[in-house]
């Protein structure tokens, strides 16, 4: 479904503040596959997704999804058939748009028409936007006129979701998005997370801060340092595995003890 090869990119060459966020990285995802990515801040996770979406251009290697090169195809295109969520609820919406419109834009988003992304919503559309609203158990359906900016940063991010796959991506990439949010509602964002990926049968990469969390969900899970993924497990291993084990595996990977407050923190608990 996805794959890296080779991908590079350094930001601001050649002046003090530069940095190689992404090194020669590699990574093959097959279709169905749901996939957890820990890392420290820095480690490349949100630059790896911002390749694939086609924010910048990589410096080197190549991006392939789907068996297409798209490398070089700009980010409005790629947004047609990529889902992405952020960390910050207010991301991937239009505040004073209305619900039922920024619903609207996003399922237009994925026409292959030329004209197709005009063409108005039908009462049917919105019908099923409803239906889509219902499942998200928050009273949206009838709010459909409100302003999004109006809305709760766990509801925002539930319509976020719901924005995303509206029309089924090819990826979903959802960058630690329950991370901003109050524990009950982080919770409920991320059980309708797993309903939809699992009902759709999406292709996922999921970033999250929560150790546990990245061994219980999905079915495989990848750590990251310096630009890099150094550790990669799925299956039998990945079933076995305790946090402590995943932390001397990114030790024996990275060469050097996994250190970040806010991660090692999670083990300590469930969310």
């Amino acid at each position: 479904m996805l794959k890296l090869t080779n991908i590079s990119k350094t930001f601001n060459p050649g002046t003090v503040n530069q940095k190689t966020a992404l090194d020669h990285l590699n990574l093959t995802v097959n279709d169905g596959d749901f996939i957890t990515i820990i890392g420290s801040n820095g480690a490349g996770k949100s630059t790896m997704f911002n390749a694939i979406c086609g924010s910048f251009f990589v410096d080197e290697g190549t991006v392939e999804l789907d068996g297409e090169n798209i490398t070089y195809i700009p980010d409005y295109q790629r947004a047609r058939y990529l889902g992405h969520l952020f960390q910050d609820p207010m991301k991937g919406t239009a505040p004073n748009m209305t619900i039922e419109e920024n619903l609207a834009v996003a399922f237009l988003r994925a026409s292959t028409g030329k004209t197709g992304f005009f063409t108005r919503v039908s009462n049917k559309n919105k019908e099923m936007f409803k239906e889509h609203l219902a499942m998200l158990n928050m009273g949206l359906e009838d709010r459909m006129k409100n302003p999004v900016g109006l809305l709760s940063g766990g509801q925002r991010q539930a319509l976020t979701l719901l924005m995303a796959t509206i029309v089924t991506p090819k990826l979903l990439l959802l960058d630690e998005h329950t991370a901003a949010l109050d524990p009950g509602t982080a919770a409920k964002v991320l059980d309708l997370t797993k309903r939809i990926v699992n009902e759709r049968k999406i292709t996922a990469l999921m970033v999250t801060h929560n150790m546990n969390q990245a061994l219980e969900l999905g079915n495989r899970t990848l750590m990251m340092d310096r630009g890099h993924i150094v550790f990669d497990t799925s299956g039998e291993e990945r079933a076995k595995m305790t946090v402590e084990d995943l932390l001397q595996k990114f030790t024996v990977g990275a060469g050097r003890t996994f250190n970040n407050d806010r991660i090692l923190l999670s083990t300590a608990k469930k969310e």
